[in-house]
């Protein structure tokens, strides 16, 4: 399942992230890595951005970063 499939009030469990190296470092040096566990605070009408928390940080990603974050829901 891809992270950009959750919902608002959803939590899921990072189980890889599936980008370029660039992409890849960017993600792991702001928390989203392999084994964390996030929480979907909200996305936008057309599901194009999404809010997360990661260890009581929020992040905004796009729908192109999210669909490269594979997860399983918890």
């Amino acid at each position: 399942m891809l992270l950009s499939q959750l919902q608002k009030g959803d939590s899921a469990e990072i189980v890889s992230i599936n980008a370029k190296p660039t992409l890849r470092n960017r993600l792991n040096s702001l928390g989203i890595m392999r084994g964390e566990q996030l929480f979907v605070k909200g996305c936008s009408l057309a599901k194009q951005t999404m809010e997360i928390d990661i260890e009581h940080t929020s992040i905004a990603l796009r729908r192109s970063e999210a669909d490269k974050i594979e997860i399983k829901e918890i």
